[in-house]
């Protein structure tokens, strides 16, 4: 197969609702350009393009809640994301926006060019519009009870808590989230992508075509879609945030932001090639390769593709390389409950820093499945490995050149080629890693290096060899040998650790060459060690996350929708009955959890409730409650729960006890 004249990489559009976590970047912004970094250091041609997601309806109800405008609200994050990336070292060729006037000419040309092409089919549906808004309601517009989990507010395109993906008309009892008021159904026109045809002319052979060039991961869901057979999709909207459709007849309409998004690529572009980017984007000597996160396979690989080749005269991707969700402490990431790593905090708090996230991130990548971030594995791989493999042997080499020959290189020195080799061996095995997209194993050859450094550094030992009569000479051969052994590594490291080669480049001194009698800079410390006390910060600062939003979602269920009706039989059929709490104890190992022993009259009872950070223990003798008696018995951290103590919580999330307004006798039915 000919080499590619030319490399597009793109990396996804993160969405301009918020900030960045460490899950975007390990899912597709770093090992986008570790890969970019890599072509470009083996002399290619590489345009790499990416920008801010800035449409869709999460904007419009950020901006509603927030009470500013949608643009006020993508102008904020945008920043906030460009800046962090561009602190972090992402080298982006053109970072870029949705909302540019270039985009949206770019965006309205490329609809028209389909829409001529008969690309679209017009269609005339019912869909739900809000009366007191006086507006049709996309999906996100809507929420009810999803029928799958019985979550009463779930959206109408998905329900976030069991994650299935739903349709209004799914929801039971749909409410508009703009007035609370309950939506009608009325008709609209909209521009559909018939994915049905274009699979059976298209996609199924072009997907099957990449069985053996794309990851199983990705090959395996698109097969999947497929196989459940795909259906036309609206690629329209009726809302006022977006592109809007350059179509007569298409007033009120703006595109379907999964539709502009993509474009998004080629407008990014286009804003910096005006004159060329066709060459980037219609000539098939272009290799492009998306870098994306599971999230958004369909899109990329399904959706894209269909419009490109429907439009026609567009390269269709060669590679995406997506990679699985990355996990935090063992609980998935999510921006809604502000359980992230959030990239611009870090750099805030670990400034100097950037190398570390970028080795550790690239360590546990989830190329092929689901990983996990723990500040525990960051400080032991930086500790460990940074520092006491990478640091030290550079530092040694470093200190002993100027220990013995003042940092000047020697003339008489003989490198020992066989050691070199072996080195030059894990560079070759890091190419071939870097070109099948492999990058957790590319970096582990990288620290192969530096392994084979240290053990021949510590077999040669230097500073037993000087003590020797004539020995001067093999230390000069070792410690030189050993500065082409930092050399190779420095020149690997560029598409990982950037910061760090920078650093080495300007101990070694060498941006000019380096030969004989060449002088070395000083040595200093590449890296430093992360302490307890640094860890222990970014662990309570996840605490303080988790803390505020149990007490946002508290004050949320102040206000939260009476429950689904029921009839009188179904409250019949609980057996509530007062009982007097005669002793307390706090559950091992359980900072929520007492363990109430509780006189019902009839019996004794063992409750286990989640109340010890609301109450003293101590104070509890005597207390009476109203328990669920007829409750199936639940075992909690091994202690049979025998019914449920029923509670009142305050607007500030205090928890008082529901109980009778006298005492009464243990047992005493409520009805």
């Amino acid at each position: 197969m000919e080499s590619p004249k030319r490399h597009l990489i793109t990396c996804a559009l993160p969405y301009a609702n918020g900030p960045l976590h460490i899950g975007h970047v390990a899912g597709c912004f770093l090992p986008s350009d570790i890969y970019v970094r890599f072509l470009r250091s083996e002399g290619k041609d590489v345009l790499f393009v990416c920008g801010t997601d800035e449409h869709g309806v999460p904007i419009t109800l950020k901006a509603r809640k927030e009470g500013v405008t949608p643009q006020e609200i993508v102008d904020h994050n945008h920043k906030i994301i460009a800046d962090a990336l561009n602190t972090w070292g992402i080298e982006f060729d053109n970072f870029s926006r949705t909302t540019s006037p270039v985009h949206h000419h770019t965006a309205k040309a490329f609809f028209r060019d389909l829409n001529a092409a008969g690309g679209f089919t017009e269609q005339v549906t019912e869909q739900f519009y809000d009366p007191e808004a006086e507006q049709f309601l996309a999906d996100r517009y809507i929420s009810g009870t999803c029928p799958n989990c019985g979550n009463e507010n779930a959206y109408g395109d998905q329900c976030e808590k069991c994650g299935r993906t739903l349709s209004p008309s799914e929801l039971i009892h749909p409410k508009s989230t703009l007035t609370g008021t309950t939506p009608i159904m009325k008709e609209t026109k909209n521009w559909y992508l018939p994915l049905d045809r274009i699979q059976e002319e298209f996609l199924n052979d072009w997907v099957e075509s990449k069985r053996d060039i794309w990851k199983s991961n990705v090959f395996g869901q698109c097969k999947s879609w497929l196989n459940e057979g795909l259906k036309p999709r609206a690629m329209t909207r009726d809302l006022d945030w977006g592109v809007p459709v350059p179509l007569d007849g298409a007033e009120g309409k703006v595109m379907y932001v999964w539709f502009d998004a993509p474009i998004g690529y080629i407008s990014a572009t286009r804003e910096i090639l005006p004159d060329d980017w066709k060459t980037w984007w219609k000539d098939e000597g272009t290799e492009l390769t998306h870098f994306l996160g599971k999230d958004n396979i369909v899109f990329h690989t399904l959706i894209f593709p269909a419009m490109l080749h429907e439009h026609g005269g567009y390269v269709l991707p060669t590679h995406v390389p997506a990679n699985e969700f990355l996990n935090l402490e063992g609980d998935k990431l999510s921006t809604s409950r502000n359980h992230a790593v959030w990239l611009h905090e870090y750099l805030e708090d670990f400034p100097g820093k950037e190398d570390e996230l970028r080795y550790v991130l690239t360590a546990i990548m989830p190329e092929t499945k689901d990983s996990d971030f723990t500040w525990a594995d960051y400080q032991a791989r930086v500790n460990n490995e940074l520092v006491a493999i990478l640091g030290n042997w550079i530092n040694r080499v470093m200190v002993l050149m100027h220990k013995y020959f003042n940092g000047v290189v020697p003339a008489s020195a003989q490198i020992n080629s066989s050691v070199l080799a072996e080195a030059d061996a894990f560079r070759n095995e890091l190419r071939s890693h870097l070109s099948s997209f492999h990058f957790r194993d590319g970096q582990q050859a990288l620290m192969n290096i530096a392994r084979l450094g240290n053990k021949y550094l510590q077999d040669e030992a230097p500073w037993h060899a000087i003590k020797v009569e004539g020995g001067e000479q093999k230390v000069a051969n070792v410690l030189v040998t050993s500065l082409e052994l930092i050399r190779l590594f420095r020149d690997a490291s560029l598409p990982f650790l950037p910061r760090t080669a920078e650093r080495i480049t300007h101990m070694l001194n060498d941006e000019n060459g380096f030969a004989s009698g060449h002088q070395l800079r000083e040595a200093s410390l590449l890296f430093k060690r992360v302490e307890d006390e640094e860890i222990e910060r970014q662990r309570e600062k996840l605490r303080m996350q988790a803390e505020m939003n149990e007490q946002h979602n508290t004050a949320s269920k102040q206000h939260e929708p009476l429950k689904a009706e029921i009839v009188y039989d179904d409250f019949a059929k609980i057996d509530l009955r007062v009982g007097t709490i005669t002793a307390a104890v706090p559950v091992p190992k359980a900072d929520r959890l007492l363990q109430l022993t509780v006189d019902m009259g009839f019996e004794t009872r063992t409750v286990v409730s989640g109340i010890a950070e609301h109450f003293d223990p101590s104070a509890l003798s005597g207390q009476q409650v109203v328990v669920v008696c007829n409750l199936a018995p639940r075992k909690l951290r091994g202690i049979e729960s025998n019914g449920m103590i029923l509670m009142a919580e305050n607007a500030d999330g205090k928890l008082e006890f529901v109980q009778p307004g006298k005492v009464v006798e243990p047992g005493s039915g409520v009805s």
